[in-house]
């Protein structure tokens, strides 16, 4: 008598889905520094900073007044209230509390309106250099990517008529980050305005603007699309706690959106994973509310640190930099280097050159093809200007091997 055993199969969602690159590269740092080398890991995007005083003493506050319960799926009323006030003083965006979803983490947020907005074979207009998710949610939803590449020479940046030439009946939505991951590029008022005059007219289409990185922003004024006449109902604003008040691991993210999109978001999360951590919330909301100096400290730590970067990446034959206006990041075009070798090792691409920096320089960055650029890499200065120095000399020395 034969027995037929029946192999278990994964689904073909998660099988179609790309590892995050980012958290790959990380975790290949990890394995080569546990053997024992000195490895400078530059590919997360996580400030070095820890979470400020006084946002930690007001969770252990929330801890100590029994704050440890299930909070209501779209946050607690505090925390709601503390966003709204902070878009109206901040972005001047008025939201009330019924249209704020508080998620874990940003990209919750973003995953919750995929899964909300998006029918199988809708458009999701995509600018590049992408943070490195956005591509693999926008599929997980059912729908379509349509990326937008720009290169170095638009300092990273999609053009209105790149815009209109890809809008379809099709498209359901507008995808970017301003200050972007990877590129630190920041979309100007008169930027924005300009992509805004192609949108308005195609009313099928919403925007989600992702602003994680607003508080990192060295022009001096940060600019929120939805702000801008004619978006307020069609414009999804992105933003949490990771970047700016160096609250990584305490994964609190939030969304201002119309309102019929808002209770939309708090059904499927409520269906995955109900509201956040009941004293983070709290603790958010006074992180909101309270001095923000630590943050503005932050960020001033971060324009010293990529000047430092700039200057020295500069500096390597056939980098090509350009100046970054926010984030923690710097994206260097390193294509002169494709199709060097230093004898054993031949670099063909970005990836190539990711892994050559990690074996023989033993600094870990991401490769550009992770964020559509495929002739790139992402650097964080996320890090001490001790590290960075070193991690400079390194590559330097490294690819100076390549001919």
């Amino acid at each position: 008598m034969s027995v037929t055993t029946s192999t278990p199969q994964l689904s073909e969602r998660i099988l179609r889905m790309q590892e995050s690159a980012t958290i790959k590269m990380a975790q290949m740092a990890r394995d080569l520094r546990a053997k024992g080398n000195d490895v400078i890991s530059l590919s997360l995007g996580e400030p070095d900073f820890d979470t400020p005083d006084h946002i930690k003493a007001a969770a252990a506050q929330a801890l100590n007044d029994g704050f440890t319960k299930y909070t209501p799926v779209p946050g607690l009323m505090e925390l709601r209230e503390a966003i709204c006030t902070k878009f109206k003083r901040d972005n001047d965006l008025d939201f009330d509390v019924n249209q704020i979803v508080v998620s874990n983490g940003a990209k919750q947020s973003i995953a919750n309106l995929c899964l909300t907005l998006l029918n199988d074979g809708d458009e999701v207009i995509i600018f590049a250099p992408y943070w490195v998710s956005y591509f693999e949610i926008v599929r997980l939803g059912g729908g379509v990517p349509v990326v937008l590449k720009s290169g170095i020479e638009q300092d990273f940046k999609v053009t209105p008529q790149q815009v209109a030439d890809a809008i379809t009946d099709r498209t359901k939505l507008v995808l970017f980050s301003s200050p972007c991951n990877p590129t630190g590029s920041v979309y100007t008022k008169e930027d924005l305005e300009a992509i805004v005059e192609v949108i308005r007219p195609h009313e099928q289409i919403h925007v989600i603007s992702d602003e994680i990185y607003e508080y990192i922003n060295f022009t001096g004024k940060h600019v929120s699309i939805g702000a801008m006449p004619g978006m307020r109902d069609r414009t999804i604003t992105v933003n949490g706690f990771s970047k700016g008040f160096a609250m990584t691991g305490w994964r609190l993210g939030y969304i201002g959106a119309p309102t019929w999109i808002a209770k939309a978001c708090a059904k499927m999360q409520g269906q995955f994973t109900s509201g956040a951590t009941a004293f983070g919330q709290k603790a958010a909301a006074h992180a909101l509310l309270s001095d923000m100096t630590p943050t503005y400290e932050m960020r001033e730590a971060f324009l010293k640190r990529r000047e430092l970067v700039k200057e020295g990446l500069g500096a390597i034959p056939g980098f090509k930099i350009n100046n970054p206006q926010g984030a923690f990041y710097i994206f260097p075009d390193i294509s002169a280097y494709f199709g060097t070798s230093d004898g054993t090792n031949t670099i063909n691409n970005a990836n190539d050159f990711a892994e050559y920096l990690l074996m023989n320089a033993h600094v870990a960055i991401v490769s550009g093809s992770a964020f559509g650029a495929d002739n790139c890499f992402r650097l964080s200065y996320a890090a001490s200007e001790e590290q960075l120095t070193e991690a400079i000399r390194r590559i330097a020395e490294c690819v100076g091997k390549l001919k």
